[in-house]
């Protein structure tokens, strides 16, 4: 099964220190090709950097930008963001319990720095969203000329426990991009289903967290 190994972070990371030196040591994935598998164009691929200390997961996304974005004029940062998925965001899901993929959480950020946070269940082959889930998720953001660069932060009060290194989660890594009816959906593991569609915990891949 596909992994990256997430390294440890000694001190704590403010969301907005995007460029602080600690995200030269992250894990480094390179997600290239769309939900099917088929290879994204450039100008669509992104990389997710991801860290985790003992009060947080980090999670950097730097994505290309070769078209106009696809994004609220009004954002509300405030609050979680319901429909986020339908414009321009990257995101992860993350399984903490390796045992029971039936449940796990949804995060997404938008460029403007909006974001959602959600708890997934899955029950007789029916997906239950919990759109109240509270994760004390943060969110930052910086658009630069071809690219965009977008950073989460999230408490493991979000998921209930903390890891230990040498535990393995499971998760994806995801982005969607454009307007239809060439919008496209990129994922770290291809979900190959016969439309664009994230939630197939059976194709997650692992998270190891390691000192």
């Amino acid at each position: 099964m596909p992994k990256i190994k997430i390294p440890f972070l000694n001190s704590d990371l403010a969301v907005s220190s995007l460029k602080d030196e600690a995200w030269d040591h992250a894990a480094l994935v390179s997600v290239e090709n769309y939900w099917s598998g088929k290879k994204a164009p450039a100008g669509r691929q992104f990389k997710a950097r991801l860290l985790w200390s003992k009060d947080a997961l980090y999670v950097r996304f730097d994505g290309h930008q070769a078209e106009p974005l696809v994004v609220s004029e009004t954002p509300e940062l405030g609050s979680k963001t319901i429909g986020l998925w339908n414009r321009d965001v990257c995101e992860i899901f993350i399984v903490p319990d390796k045992a029971d993929r039936s449940r796990y959480f949804e995060f997404e950020v938008a460029p403007t720095g909006e974001w959602v946070d959600l708890g997934i269940q899955w029950s007789a082959n029916k997906r239950k969203t919990d759109l109240e889930y509270s994760s004390g998720m943060e969110s930052a953001v910086s658009i630069e000329p071809e690219k965009i660069v977008m950073a989460i932060k999230i408490p493991w009060k979000a998921f209930g426990k903390t890891p230990k290194s040498g535990d393995v989660w499971l998760g994806n890594l995801f982005r969607c991009i454009g307007k239809d009816p060439n919008r496209g959906y990129l994922a770290w593991q291809p979900t190959k289903t016969a439309k664009p569609n994230f939630h197939v915990p059976s194709k997650f891949g692992e998270f190891e967290f390691v000192k």
